[in-house]
C-alpha cells in the first residue's frame, strides 16, 4: 500500500513482468484473467472505458497524484517505455479532468497503450477519435494545475486494488484486472487453458446442449428441491 507521507519519489528503474507473459495475457479479456487468478486483482467496477470497445494490456507505470493536480502525470511520461500502461491515483478523492488529448499525444509518442485513473478525464471526443484506451472513475471538463508533487513508480492503490510498478494491467468493457509481475507466466497458462476449455463448451452450447446438462446441473437442482410441474 502507499505509505504515509511517501511524495516527491520517482523510481526510474523498475522490473516490469516478463515481456513474452504479457504478449500472451493481450489476448485474453479482463473476466478470464479474474476468475483463473481465484477472483482477485479486480478495481472496482465505478471504472469505466471511455469508449465502447476500449482494450488495454501493458505493464504498470504508477502515479500517486494530489487532489486537482496533474503535475506527476507529466513527470511519469518521461519514463514510460513501449507497452506500458499508466495507473493513476490521487491522495483525496477527486473527478477533476486530471488528462486529456495532449496528454494521450505525449503518452502514446513514449510507446503507451493506455491509462488506467481513479479521477477524471476530459477530451474525451478526441481521446476516443485517437482510439487512446482510458479507463476513468469520472467524466470532467474540470481542469488541474501543477502545484504540488506525488510520486512515480511507488505501489499504490487504485479503485480499491494493489498495482506495483512492473504489474500487469489488463482493461476492457468489462472492467480493470491486475496481475503481480511475478505471477504473470502461470495466470498466462491458465488463461489459455480457460480459453481452450470455454472454446470447446461454447461449441456444445451452439450445438443446442444445454447448461444443465454441460455443467451437471439437474441433480443438483434436484436436491435442492427444485420440481417442474406440467
Amino acid at each position: 500500500m502507499t505509505s504515509p507521507g511517501v511524495s516527491g519519489i520517482v523510481r526510474r528503474g523498475i522490473e516490469r513482468a516478463d515481456a513474452a507473459a504479457v504478449k500472451r495475457l493481450r489476448c485474453t479479456g479482463a473476466a478470464t484473467i479474474h476468475e483463473v487468478m481465484g477472483r482477485m486483482g479486480l478495481m472496482k467496477p465505478y471504472m469505466r472505458p471511455i469508449y465502447t470497445g476500449a482494450y488495454a494490456c501493458g505493464t504498470a507505470v504508477t502515479v500517486l497524484m494530489h487532489p486537482g493536480d496533474n503535475w506527476m502525470l507529466h513527470v511519469a511520461a518521461e519514463l514510460i517505455q513501449p507497452g506500458d500502461i499508466v495507473v493513476a491515483t490521487c491522495s483525496a478523492d477527486c473527478t477533476d479532468g486530471f488528462f486529456g488529448e495532449l496528454l494521450a499525444t505525449s503518452f502514446r509518442a513514449r510507446g503507451a497503450v493506455g491509462l488506467v485513473i481513479d479521477g477524471g478525464v476530459r477530451d474525451v471526443k478526441d481521446l476516443s477519435q485517437m482510439q487512446f484506451p482510458v479507463f476513468a472513475k469520472a467524466i470532467s471538463a474540470k481542469g488541474t494545475v501543477k502545484a504540488t508533487i506525488g510520486s512515480v513508480n511507488i505501489p499504490v492503490i487504485c479503485a480499491g486494488t494493489l498495482v506495483n510498478p512492473g504489474d500487469v494491467v489488463i482493461g476492457d468493457d468489462d472492467g480493470i484486472v491486475v496481475v503481480p509481475a511475478a505471477r504473470a507466466p502461470i495466470v498466462a497458462d491458465a488463461a489459455e487453458a480457460r480459453e481452450e476449455n470455454e472454446l470447446q463448451k461454447r461449441e456444445k452450447l451452439a450445438a443446442g446442449v444445454l447448461g444443465l446438462d454441460l455443467y451437471g446441473m439437474r441433480d443438483a437442482l434436484r436436491k435442492a428441491g427444485l420440481r417442474y410441474v406440467d
